[in-house]
């Protein structure tokens, strides 16, 4: 275990997670964003083979699905999943496309935490790349949680915004080609703005509808 890794506790919870307490019933849930590529990293070195859930909306950044497929060959991640809404739900709940206009918490609904609840079904622990230095509502986000009847680990929660970059930099990881044009959280392409500096990283997402999470994240019932 070299470089940021050895500071911290989470490598080795994420390992012993894929490996031993939840093998072969434990998927990763990467939304392939401006910081995904380190938690990746991370999985790829414990085992490629590991199921990488990606939510596709049909709302991304084009950016984004090209960096998906770029980190992937990059890692050799060999089970990387894209899930999303069934085309029946889209043409039933949002057949013109705008229901994220009006009804962002209704989009996410239909278009990230339904499908994510699906796909999650067969496993009984996830993973997910979440760190406090992200927002204000993360600050006390811990390494494990339980809500659901599932375990969710949080291998990055203690990782700063520097120790990322130094990962990044140390392991020569591509890239998410908007994270450079003032995009530090990426999410679907009609809820997220650039931000200016000095600005909380997730103040792009869903701007100016007081909106901060998705929904695909719960409030824990226990944590460790």
């Amino acid at each position: 275990m070299d470089g940021v890794c050895a500071r911290h506790a989470g490598f080795s919870a994420l390992r012993r997670a894929i490996r031993e307490d939840h093998a072969g019933r434990i998927a990763v849930v990467s939304s392939f964003g401006a910081e995904s590529a380190v938690l990746l990293a991370l999985v790829a070195d414990i085992d490629p083979a590991t199921p990488i859930l990606f939510i596709d909306t049909g709302k991304h950044f084009a950016e984004t699905l090209a960096y998906r497929d770029e980190l992937a060959r990059f890692l050799s991640l060999t089970n990387v999943r894209s899930v999303g809404p069934a085309d029946a739900e889209i043409a039933a709940q949002d057949p013109p496309g705008e229901l994220w206009m009006y009804d962002p918490d209704a989009c996410c609904r239909l278009r990230k935490v339904t499908p994510l609840d699906r796909a999650l079904a067969p496993f009984d622990a996830w993973v997910t790349g979440r760190k406090r230095h992200q927002a204000l509502s993360r600050v006390a986000l811990p390494l494990v949680e339980h809500a659901d009847g599932k375990t969710k680990i949080n291998p990055l929660a203690d990782w700063t915004a520097a120790e990322i970059e130094a990962e990044m930099v140390r392991r020569c990881l591509p890239r998410h080609a908007l994270s450079e044009a003032g995009y530090p959280s990426i999410g679907c392409a009609p809820c997220t703005r650039a931000v200016a500096a000095g600005e909380d990283p997730r103040s792009g997402r869903w701007a100016g509808t007081g909106k901060v999470e998705c929904g695909i994240h719960r409030l824990p019932e226990t944590v460790d």
